[in-house]
């Protein structure tokens, strides 16, 4: 560490034309990490790589398989990333996730105060809104209020419970089965599963939406 007061010099700023200031030192970084032998190139190329092949299907086929299979559901909701494992899904380098089952009675929601803690690896990159402040403050002040603004009504009865994601802990929600899918294949109940809604912010689709 060193002192930076008394410096007499200016400094340039961390900006390349356009580039927005985050993803400038977030490139000065990489640079300096490289520089430094602690990463290579293609160790950041990889990763970014893996990162972007990461999408929401992943996480809409470990919840219907929960659906169609009791015995794997309590694997999910004892382990959720040995079962995601059984399905083919690498869970990659990430700390703990946790599944959270809804029900006539609770509804789960997901929210990172802090910054923007996400399950990657199931879902992918993390939706804008999510890392914004006013879903950040209000998730926890008013969850009931943000379920609104996403255009989902719950019963008044029915408990909101939020969970703060944390460096070591992410959370993915398994929302309760559509009525009506009954003899649904997987592959079809997965296409009723949406990303919001193993955030907590949506519900599944309606099994009319999908043929």
């Amino acid at each position: 560490m060193h002192d930076h007061d008394g410096h007499d010099h200016p400094h340039a700023p961390i900006t390349n034309g356009d580039e927005p200031d985050a993803a400038a030192r977030v490139r000065a970084l990489e640079e300096l990490l490289v520089e430094k032998g602690v990463v290579s190139r293609n160790d950041v190329r990889r990763r970014i790589d893996w990162l972007v092949s990461r999408a929401p299907a992943d996480g809409a086929r470990i919840v219907a398989r929960a659906w169609v299979d009791p015995a794997f559901k309590e694997r999910l909701l004892a382990d959720a990333r040995s079962a995601a494992l059984e399905l083919g899904l690498d869970p990659g380098p990430s700390p703990v996730v946790v599944a959270l089952e809804n029900s006539d009675e609770v509804h789960n929601m997901v929210v990172c105060t802090l910054c923007s803690c996400y399950p990657w690896d199931v879902l992918g990159l993390p939706p804008v809104w999510y890392k914004s402040a006013p879903y950040r403050s209000r998730a926890v002040k008013d969850p009931r209020g943000v379920l609104a603004d996403f255009g989902v009504r719950l019963p008044q009865e029915m408990q909101i419970r939020v969970w703060d994601s944390t460096a070591e802990t992410r959370f993915l929600v398994l929302p309760m089965r559509p009525s009506g899918t009954d003899g649904f294949s997987q592959e079809r109940l997965a296409q009723l599963v949406t990303r919001n809604c193993m955030i907590g912010t949506g519900l599944p689709k309606n099994p009319d939406e999908v043929h």
